[in-house]
């Protein structure tokens, strides 16, 4: 299936983005930038090919050149009709052609360049062969933060994706819980996320007593019961932008335990929120909501990192973990989930997803971050 990125963004917008990350690889002394099917050429051009085919599409990007868009001559129509279509050069081939000897014309003999994390191997290793002069690093080490930094459209599309997201959690709390296995409870929030706008659901994840000690369970054929704790973590992308969000709902009246953890995890995610603003290094996040659930008692028991950036994709940098000390910067825009699993019984974990302001942090979730009480 080919496309276009949904966003309504202009031509004029993708030609200043490809400006930058050009600008940007030169900064890093990179000979310049090789972007496969995938993300980064959808926030790079707006098209989306099909992502399974074994000819060659590769955007083509250096400092002081126009950008190419390498692309089978079969697909080169739909390529033309993408939003940044005017602000680069198609360069089409056709079968039984050699698309790396197109591509090598387009690139120095030596150098380093940048290139997209999902490239076949296929391709890399003949691009390779055709320029043995070259060598490459995967952008997430080269260049993380290239789409780090959301303009302020973007960040409004975070917002309309999070506000969807929490549509489908206003609903699905008013659902039955006793009695119905968790795959039933998942495939609610998935018709949901959809009902609310949603054009892809990426996970549901019901992790309903012991289960929810596993912060990344798949959601089973467990029958949930009366007195569990159930985490529900859920997100896809609406109108081209990602949401992610999470709340750890009860069936039934908590015990003092169940509330005393669920008190420490809305304390830590809040306490992670207060430490967002411009210049705090990503890993301040991350050790300000680790203080509360290490001080509670509870340090072993958090075993993720705190929080993930999101955009085009529901997972992307920068990452709130320490070691990170990547400033954090107005735009960014990423997650706060703290999250405390006690093997074998339950979990609990609130997420929100948060950008950075001139001063502080803005959520971009507003459902309640009190524990919620289901049937």
């Amino acid at each position: 299936m080919t496309g276009t990125a949904p966003a309504p963004f202009t031509a004029d917008v993708y030609r200043a983005r490809m400006a930058r990350a050009a600008e940007t690889a030169a900064a890093a002394g990179l000979a310049g930038l090789l972007v496969a099917p995938g993300p980064d050429l959808v926030w790079l051009t707006g098209y989306a090919p099909t992502a399974d085919t074994e000819r060659l599409t590769l955007l083509v990007l250096a400092p002081g050149r126009d950008p190419v868009l390498v692309v089978p001559t079969l697909e080169a129509p739909d390529a033309a009709r993408a939003a940044g279509a005017s602000a680069l050069t198609l360069r089409d081939w056709t079968d039984g052609k050699d698309p790396y000897a197109v591509t090598a014309g387009l690139l120095d003999a030596g150098g380093t360049f940048g290139i997209s994390d999902n490239t076949w191997a296929l391709h890399l290793l003949a691009l390779q062969k055709a320029l043995p002069g070259t060598s490459y690093a995967a952008l997430t080490e080269a260049l993380p933060m290239l789409r780090a930094v959301k303009d302020p459209a973007e960040v409004e599309l975070l917002a309309a994706a999070a506000a969807a997201a929490d549509a489908a959690f206003e609903e699905i709390r008013t659902v039955r819980f006793a009695g119905r296995r968790e795959r039933e409870v998942g495939a609610d929030l998935a018709e949901l996320l959809r009902r609310f706008g949603h054009s892809q659901v990426d996970f549901t994840i019901v992790g309903s007593g012991p289960n929810g000690a596993n912060p990344h369970h798949e959601m089973g054929d467990r029958v949930i019961e009366h007195g569990d704790m159930v985490v529900l973590d859920f997100g896809g992308l609406k109108d081209g932008y990602g949401s992610d969000t999470t709340r750890t709902v009860h069936v039934g009246e908590p015990t003092d335990e169940e509330r005393r953890v669920h008190d420490v995890v809305r304390a830590a995610q809040q306490a992670g929120f207060e430490a967002v603003r411009p210049g705090a290094a990503c890993q301040d996040v991350d050790r300000a909501a680790r203080e509360v659930i290490t001080d509670a008692g509870y340090g072993e028991y958090f075993i993720h990192r705190t929080g993930h950036g999101i955009g085009v994709t529901t997972h992307e940098p920068p990452y709130m973990i320490e070691g990170e000390e990547q400033p954090l910067v107005p735009g960014m825009c990423f997650s706060v989930e703290p999250g405390i699993y006690l093997p074998g019984r339950f979990g609990v974990r609130i997420e929100d997803i948060v950008t950075v302001t001139g001063d502080a942090g803005r959520r971009l979730n507003d459902t309640t971050r009190e524990m919620v009480l289901v049937d």
